[in-house]
């Protein structure tokens, strides 16, 4: 496809000069992102190396030692943004070359519980093999949207736009689809992989530290700070905690939004971990525990 809409070559016997190039840039773009996309991502979101002096970079240091050793895994990189808004992401291919980062904002807002539920969280992306799942995702996603802005270019360029016009009416019809939908789909495939990986991982953090309802009360914290996070992208969003572009369809539900969101509905993440505590929840009330959970402990 590429050979034809540059070079006007589309037969057995012509070489592909064109195909070769392409691909042999994706495939240096895919492995430069594979083993230097977690600096990538971390660089351009400025975040930093721990400072081991300040007390609540050491508390956050212990906090994911413990759950690192909790979970069975490597001890991770960690880092800070200096950002007030509160949000956490996990990057790297895997659990000996991954990174956790925070923000600053964060380890203001949460107590000691709830920063702990939210590093289980981002250590269970890393055992779940989540951020090289999300890494290949977002591979998927620039290879795609390469691949359209090539075909976008080549058939609004006069002389091949002409060319499949009056050779090829059957490479006209799949051309148009991929320069119109391929950048839709991949992005929806991305949402719905990060909504699924959202609520496991939630359910792991919550076996790590055996306390749901710290990672539901930092959930419950980030929802009512109301703070975007500025140095996000919609390329980046589904890397973090909580989705940092604070769009309203993300707090709705239904086919729609799940559709276009790429976390699920924070209250239903909020009430599925009470649950696990064995704690009634009702959006907006204090949550009690039930009647069963209360005479146990009792």
């Amino acid at each position: 496809m590429v050979d034809f809409l540059y070079f006007d070559t589309f037969s057995a016997t012509a070489f592909p000069m064109a195909t070769i190039i392409a691909l042999s840039l994706a495939t240096i773009s895919t492995a430069a992102a594979y083993y230097g996309g977690s600096d990538i991502i971390l660089a351009s979101l400025g975040a930093e190396k721990l400072n081991l002096q300040i007390p609540e970079h050491r508390e956050l240091h212990n906090i994911v030692t413990e759950m690192a050793l909790a979970s069975g895994s490597s001890m991770p990189r960690v880092y800070i943004i200096f950002d007030p808004a509160p949000n956490a992401l996990a990057t790297g291919t895997n659990d000996r070359n991954a990174s956790i980062c925070v923000t600053s904002g964060l380890l203001v807002l949460m107590d000691r519980e709830q920063t702990q539920g939210v590093i289980a969280h981002e250590i269970s992306h890393i055992r779940n093999d989540d951020v090289l799942l999300m890494t290949l995702v977002t591979i998927l996603i620039g290879g795609v949207a390469i691949l359209a802005d090539w075909s976008r270019r080549g058939f609004y360029s006069s002389r091949s736009g002409r060319r499949l016009g009056s050779k090829n009416l059957l490479l006209l019809i799949p051309l148009l689809v991929l320069i119109a939908f391929s950048p839709l789909i991949a992005r929806l495939l991305a949402m719905a992989v990060s909504r699924q990986r959202e609520y496991l991982a939630d359910a792991t953090a919550a076996q790590y530290t055996r306390n749901p309802r710290g990672l539901a009360e930092a959930l419950e914290k980030i929802r009512d700070s109301g703070m975007p996070f500025q140095k996000a992208t919609r390329g980046t969003a589904h890397l973090f905690f909580a989705n940092p572009l604070r769009r309203r369809i993300d707090d709705r539900q239904g086919k729609l939004a799940d559709l276009l969101s790429s976390h699920p509905p924070i209250e239903r993440r909020i009430m599925l971990l009470y649950q696990m505590a064995g704690i009634r929840w009702f959006s907006g009330a204090k949550p009690k525990l039930q009647s069963s959970t209360a005479q146990t402990l009792s």
